[in-house]
């Protein structure tokens, strides 16, 4: 959808949806990925699975791919977690990793599910799925570029933003 794309990702609780919703809010092209593009499916094939397993939590390619190849847009950034981003992470022009330390991670998490509590999280072994990805980094691109995801959503979305504009130079 942009001439530039970003991915932002991150563990469980990182921030990954208040950024998309920030970044809209200040007339970004964002998409929640989580919501838009996300099913359960087999990492590898991108056949469906039933029910719900976190290593299963995968986006769909061609969507990735359509999307990406629109250029009505200047900018746009995909936000969300998901475990075939090696399907697809060479489209993107750079990778943003939303960094939290576990306390934050699980504070948040723990927040999420109080105002719905059938949000990932709420029940014990999903919590500790999520202490486990934490711990492992599961899922997460590796040479993204780390954004402090504990400072404010202000601070968190400008810096994105600028690191964004940043590398459009190059």
């Amino acid at each position: 959808m942009g001439i530039r794309n970003y991915l932002i990702g991150g563990v469980s609780g990182a921030g990954k949806t208040t950024v998309c919703n920030e970044l809209q809010q200040r007339g970004y092209h964002a998409i929640h990925g989580d919501r838009e593009l996300a099913y359960q499916g087999d990492p590898e094939t991108g056949t469906p699975t039933d029910g719900f397993k976190p290593e299963h939590h995968i986006w769909d390619v061609d969507k990735v791919k359509t999307l990406v190849a629109n250029q009505d847009e200047a900018v746009t950034f995909f936000c969300g977690g998901l475990r075939n981003f090696p399907k697809f992470i060479d489209l993107f022009d750079d990778v943003f990793v939303l960094e939290v330390d576990l306390e934050t991670s699980l504070r948040r998490i723990d927040e999420r599910v109080a105002l719905d509590p059938t949000d990932w999280g709420g029940r014990p072994e999903e919590r500790e799925i999520s202490s486990r990805l934490y711990q492992t980094k599961e899922g997460i691109p590796k040479n993204g570029i780390i954004i402090d995801a504990t400072a404010p959503i202000d601070h968190v979305v400008d810096e994105i933003i600028r690191q964004s504009e940043e590398n459009k130079h190059q």
